[in-house]
């Protein structure tokens, strides 16, 4: 069994309180579980208004099937998130 965590952090401009964060992040989180079937969950940076890291996390019997997941993920966050990607890194268990 291959685990991939793919841990991104984003910068939202925009955001003016907690709540313009938690919005976009719950529509963020929303998509992924759907689209993707994965889990997602805030790591860091609860309390900033603009920035945040996120851990989304999937599995699979094949490497090549969870390397395909974590990239789509990622194709689909560069195109669609509100704010500014800072950083994304890929890791397998």
């Amino acid at each position: 069994m291959v685990i991939g965590l793919l841990l991104v952090e984003i910068h939202f401009p925009h955001s003016r309180s907690l709540k313009d964060k938690r919005r976009e992040l719950a529509g963020l989180k929303s998509r992924i579980k759907g689209r993707f079937n994965a889990a997602v969950a805030e790591l860091d940076f609860h309390e900033m208004w603009q920035r945040t890291a996120v851990g989304i996390v999937t599995l699979n019997h094949e490497h090549r099937i969870v390397e395909q997941v974590l990239e789509a993920v990622r194709r689909d966050l560069e195109g669609r998130v509100q704010g500014e990607i800072l950083s994304a890194e890929t890791r397998f268990y």
